[in-house]
This record gives structure tokens, sequence and C-alpha cells, in this order.
């Protein structure tokens, strides 16, 4: 139990010191390139390579590659080290195979992935990105393989903890960005050794974050030599396990492609409107549920997935229906607080350097639109889960392609019908609609699987939730409207006033009302922070 313990608190520990090192980089990427066509430029560079990295191997590493070189160990006379010297070997060949091909690529995979002209200063700007940035493919899936292998070696740190170095690199790159570039946010000034600084810092932040990983392979005792015998490697029984995970990957990373392509072309009607403001309110919007929900998750897999085996329908239903209460009663108060203080937020965080408080404020609408789908979206992300306890890969690819479908067939009516300065707000809104549609769907196939799923219990409580969370939406509109009418246009020093009594005093009036109201879920989540603090 101490070493289970101690895993929990490091790999604690290392996400969320990653997080707050991610935000710190966010903010300097934001003041060094601005919000604007630069902007958009290095996040179209950027979003490629993740893209292919999720197609080839994040997708299945978790589902599939841990559990088969954990069954290599355990069943392998040599305790599983061949295949593990096998996966490594195809992964670097397979990968710095693709990174190559990925740069010569380069100005295609920026065709497909915005609505920029070949030839315009946007695109070109793009393409040397892409060029400076695809090598670190290569790194970083070899990375990725060192740390499975290390997480079933019950080394925890390591891959907790390299990313926080990837991001300090990246912070030091883009700091030195800032005294040395002459174009800065500009994209008519950017030099080629401007675009070679930013491009080649962000792949040295990957590269050390390898190198980390390998280096903590090798003292775990892991010794690597090739080996290229493929035909041990099982790669067919990898792929016949994954292959509805890749299914669902591809259809999201065909969302993904749909999203930069409007939210770039809407970019060069309405410059600083486009994929950054889209990409910095989405990062802002996941928090949340990435820090509760994610959690919660982890914690009801396995107690369901043992329920669905020993044939205890009543403990599914049970377990669900307090993981959504839970999660509930966080995101229900956040929702409503990012709609209204959504644009002192991000004015606090993106505010300064080469992003001006207007475009701030923008990714500030973006945020509250956003905040419409953070409770279906953490509905949703639960609900696939009941599928997963019964080892059923299938039904969360169809209600995903289902979700996406929807998304883009809105998106498309957003991009049609509105001002390209507001396009990019209705691809949010198009997201909120389609994860409550999908929710709807996946509840009603989820409780026919599990034969109910307690709604009327559960809409009962959010409810409540709702009612508990109402007086701190009002106090925060009182703040904005309160401060603006005092101090005018949002500032630095406006935005945390308006953060520290409507995001504050907020927050603690919901604590206290949700406590009169005896709101359950509540008092748990206060008490496991007192008791963590108490610790």
């Amino acid at each position: 139990m101490s070493r289970m313990l101690r895993a929990s608190a490091i790999m604690a520990a290392g996400t969320m010191v990653s997080r707050v090192t991610g935000f710190v980089r966010t903010i300097i990427l934001a003041a060094a390139i601005g919000l604007g066509l630069m902007g958009d430029a290095y996040q179209a560079a950027y979003t490629i390579p993740y893209s292919i990295l999720d197609l080839l191997i994040l997708g299945v590493l978790s589902s599939v590659v841990v559990p088969m070189i954990v069954r290599a160990q355990q069943q392998d006379p040599d305790g599983g080290r061949a295949y593990e010297q096998r996966l490594l070997t195809i992964a670097t060949l397979a990968l710095t195979v693709v990174a190559v091909l990925s740069v010569l690529a380069a100005p295609l995979l920026i065709d497909l992935y915005t609505n920029w002209r070949p030839g315009s200063r946007e695109f070109d700007v793009a393409v040397s990105l892409a060029r400076f940035i695809l090598p670190q493919l290569a790194f970083f899936g070899v990375g990725a393989i060192a740390g499975a292998i290390l997480n079933t070696r019950d080394r925890f740190a390591a891959p907790m903890w390299a990313p926080v170095l990837n991001n300090l690199v990246v912070i030091g790159v883009l700091l030195a960005y800032i005294v040395v570039s002459t174009g800065r946010d500009d994209i008519s000034k950017v030099t080629s050794f401007d675009l070679a600084l930013l491009g080649l810092g962000t792949t040295a932040g990957i590269v050390a974050q390898a190198l980390v990983l390998i280096v903590a392979l090798k003292r775990a005792g892991f010794s690597f030599r090739l080996r290229f015998d493929v035909r041990n490697a099982r790669l067919g029984e990898m792929g016949r396990a994954g292959v509805w995970t890749i299914g669902y990957v591809v259809v999201t990373q065909l969302g993904l492609v749909l999203t930069t392509n409007l939210a770039t072309a809407a970019s060069t009607v309405a410059e600083g409107h486009g994929i950054t403001p889209y990409n910095f309110a989405f990062q802002l919007f996941q928090l949340p549920y990435g820090i509760i929900g994610v959690s919660v998750i982890t914690a009801m897999l396995p107690r369901m997935s043992r329920s669905v085996g020993e044939g205890r329908l009543d403990d599914v239903r049970s377990e669900f229906g307090s993981g959504v209460r839970l999660v509930a009663s966080v995101m229900v108060p956040i929702s409503l607080l990012l709609m209204v203080l959504g644009p002192a937020i991000t004015v606090l965080i993106f505010g300064h350097g080469a992003a001006s408080p207007e475009n701030a404020v923008y990714i500030g609408n973006v945020l509250q639109v956003f905040g419409l789908a953070l409770v279906p979206f953490s509905v949703f992300q639960l609900l696939l889960r009941v599928f997963y306890s019964f080892g059923d890969t299938r039904t969360p690819v169809f209600v995903g392609a289902g979700t996406t479908a929807v998304n883009a067939a809105l998106m498309l009516v957003a991009y049609y019908t509105l001002p390209a300065a507001y396009v990019v707000m209705g691809l949010a809104f198009a997201y909120a609609v389609a994860y409550a549609l999908g929710a709807i769907v996946a509840w009603t196939l989820a409780s026919r699987r599990v034969q109910g799923l307690g709604g009327w219990a559960v809409g009962s409580a959010l409810t409540r939730m709702y009612i508990a969370a109402l007086p701190t939406a009002v106090l925060a509109l009182g703040a904005v409207w309160g401060v603006q009418e005092l101090f005018g246009e949002l500032s630095l020093i406006n935005s945390l006033i308006i953060l520290a009594v409507g995001g504050g005093l907020g927050g603690a009036l919901y604590l206290v009302i949700a406590h009169k109201m005896r709101i359950p879920e509540v008092h748990s989540i206060v008490g496991m922070v007192a008791g963590r603090v108490g610790r």
C-alpha cells in the first residue's frame, strides 16, 4: 500500500507541475508570437506531429501496447526483454522514416490542415516551422514507448516529470525568441533565423524529454539493442486489439482537420480570430476535466470492470451515478463561472507582450462558449467508461463518429453563416451542442446495457447543483458589471479584481449554499481536500 501511495504522490506531483509549467509556456508563447497569423502558423505546424502520433501510436499505447508488454513480461522466458527491444527497435525505425517523410511532405500537410493559399506568407511560414518541428515525431514516439516500458516496471517518476523538462526548455527558447527576434509577432517581418529558433527550440524540448526517459530506462536495468525479428513482435495481434481504438482516433482527427481548416480560413479575414484563440480557449476548457474528471474516471473504471465481471449491475449503476454526481458537483459551478468570467480569465493570462488585451478578450469569448460544453463533455466521457467496463471498445467508436459528424455539420453551418470574427465562437458552440447530443445518445445506449443508469436521481442531483450555483453566477456577473462601470475596459488589474470577487467569493458562496442544501458530493470533495491539506 505504501508503495502505491508513493507512486500516486509522485504521479500527482509530476502532473500538477507539468500542467503549471505548461500554462507558463502557453502564456509566454502568446506574449512572444501573439494571437494573430504568426500564432496561427505556429499552432498549425505544432498540431501536425501530435495528430500523426495519435494516429500511429498514442491512441493504442495505454489500451494495447502496455497490456502486451505486461503479458510478454509474464509469459516470455526472458521476462519480455526481447519483446521490449523489438518494440523499441520497430518504433525507432518506423518513426524516423515517418519523421523524414513528414518533413518532405510539410507543404502537403499544411495544405491539409489549413485553408491558406499555397504561396501566401502565412502558408510559407507554417511550412518552415513544420519542417523544424516535425523531426520531433521520432523522439516523441520513442519516448512514449520508453515511458510505457517504465510504467510496466513501476517506474513512474520519469514519465511524469519528463514533460516538465520539455516545458522548461521551450520556455527558455521562447524567452530567447522575445529577446533576439526581429519579427516577433509580425508574420511579414519574421526571419529565417526567427523561425529556426522557434521551431528547433520546440523540437529541443521533445528531444530533452525523450533523453530523460531513455536514461531512466537504462537505469531501470533495460539494455537496448536492435532486434529485427519482426515476426516475433506480435504486430498482427496488436493491430487486431487496437483496431477500434485506432478507429476512434481517426474519427477525432478528421474532426480536428476540419476545425483547423475553418479556423485558419476565418483568420485570413479577421486576424486574431483563428486557430490560436480556439486552441488556447480549448486548453483552458479542458483543465477542470483533466484535474477532476480524469481522477474520478481512473478510480471508477476498475471498480466498474470488477462489478461487470462478477455480474453485479447494481454496483455498476451505483458507481456510475456516484462518479457523475461527484464530477458534476465541481463542473456545474465552474461551467457557469467560465461563461461569465471567460474574458477576465484570459486577459489576466494572455494579455501580455505581443498579445493585446483585445485579442485576449476574444479568447475569453470563445472560452465562454466552451463553458456550455463542460458538463455535457464530462458526462460523455464518463458514459464511455461504462462501455469500456464491459470490454466494449466498438460502441464508443460509433458514438464518437456520430458526435464528430454532428460537430462537423454544425461547424460548417457556423462557418458559412457567421461573420468571420464570430466563426471560432461558432466552432466552440458546435462542439458544445455535439457533445450534448452525444451524451444523450451514449446515455441511452449505456442505460440499455446496464438496465438503467438512475437517470431520475442523477437529473435531480444536477438540478440541485445548478440551483446552488446560480447565486455564484449572479455574484460573478455583478463583479464584472461593477468593475467595468468603475474602471472601464478590462485590464490586468481589473481582471484580477473580477476574478477575486467573482471567482474567489463566488466559489465560497457555492460551497456555503451547497452545504445548506446538503449536497453530499460537495461534502466529499471538501473533506478530501481538507484531508490532503492536513496530511
